[in-house]
């Protein structure tokens, strides 16, 4: 017989049906795929007993491969910063596919604004304006590709909530407009020779610094505020929201603003990490956020998930591509291999979601 328990107003609690935070689900998933990686790496005969993630040379330091950790974490970081507006779009039931393009539109504003005048003595052979945009303080730029991720990021917004576009197709509009915008701005030429200031955003393991900075503001945001709230109720019933008194047009206009932002800062962190901007940055980029959320644990149907899931679901995400690239698997096997993965965690979600109905 099923052991239950009885709750408030006489309703019984059934105990088979309670289940672990999602989030340790996530981090279970993780060791057994690093476990994968490392008994794949004794088993596979071209890869002389190597180790995934430990260091198995004589030496003291460190147990772990540090050289493999670091480019996992930063493999992943500016592709997680826009998956933090991605996961938030997604909790309220949207989808955000502008978020790539907008990253190489953003680098390129933003990069023209953040060159040094100077280049060993000479002429910026790669400058965009004239002397008046030159060797501006750091601030400068940051805050011109910010704007431009609140632009675009309050149009889409608009067209959704006020214009009742769905998501899907005002965000596929806004993504070849970003991808054309790159382009344009500088006729195709990418824009390089940054200052000092500029470089020091994305340098060394600034970029994961940003990331995880962001992960916790935006973790306390959703968890303990009226915004978080709002858009978690919004996903979870968009017409028991506005009957509550929320003013759901409004706040949908503000998590694409913020979503944008976010994606605008992973291209001002990019052009800043490459010290150089070309209109080809960012691709992909808008489905490897959509999957590390979705990864995550954040249900595409809304109302559901965490930025913790998310920052687990992006480690996910790394240590797989990391681990495909360790085993010498070939590019075109490994995006089929993402492929299918993204659908098994879409499918899994949807069970998950009939099982707790």
């Amino acid at each position: 017989m099923t052991d239950t328990s009885h709750g408030t107003g006489g309703l019984t609690f059934d105990k088979t049906k309670r289940s672990w935070p999602n989030e340790l689900n996530i981090l279970f998933a993780l060791f057994v795929i690093i476990a994968i990686f490392e008994v794949l790496g004794q088993m596979l005969p071209y890869m002389n007993d190597q180790s995934f993630l430990f260091d198995t040379r004589d030496r003291f330091d460190s147990i772990f491969n540090e050289a493999r950790l670091k480019i996992i974490i930063l493999q992943v970081a500016i592709i997680g910063i826009i998956a933090l507006g991605v996961t938030q779009v997604i909790i309220t039931a949207g989808i955000d596919l502008s978020s790539g393009p907008l990253v190489a539109a953003t680098a390129m504003i933003a990069m023209s604004f953040g060159q040094t005048e100077l280049v060993n003595g000479f002429a910026n052979p790669k400058a965009l304006f004239g002397p008046w945009a030159m060797d501006l303080p750091v601030i400068v730029p940051v805050v011109v590709g910010l704007a431009f991720g609140a632009f675009i990021g309050a149009i889409n917004g608009t067209f959704i909530a006020y214009m009742r576009i769905p998501p899907f197709i005002a965000t596929l509009g806004m993504f070849l407009i970003c991808r054309g915008i790159a382009l344009w701005w500088s006729g195709g030429n990418p824009i390089s020779f940054p200052t000092d200031g500029f470089k020091w955003i994305g340098s060394g393991m600034m970029p994961v610094v940003w990331f995880l900075s962001l992960a916790v503001v935006f973790h306390v945001i959703m968890r303990y505020t009226v915004y978080g709230k709002h858009t978690y109720a919004i996903g979870s019933n968009e017409e028991a929201a506005r009957m509550s008194g929320i003013n759901v047009k409004r706040h949908k206009v503000t998590v694409y603003v913020i979503a944008s932002m976010l994606a605008a800062f992973a291209g001002v962190v990019l052009a800043a990490k490459s010290e150089t901007a070309q209109a080809g940055m960012g691709e992909f980029y808008e489905l490897f956020a959509i999957a590390m959320a979705v990864i995550g644990g954040i249900s595409l149907q809304g109302g559901r998930g965490s930025i913790i899931g998310t920052v687990l679901g992006a480690m996910v995400l790394g240590v797989i591509r990391s681990g495909f690239t360790y085993i010498k698997l070939d590019g075109s096997y490994q995006l089929m291999a993402m492929g299918s993965i993204i659908i098994a965690a879409i499918l899994f979600d949807q069970y998950r979601q009939r099982n707790r109905a």
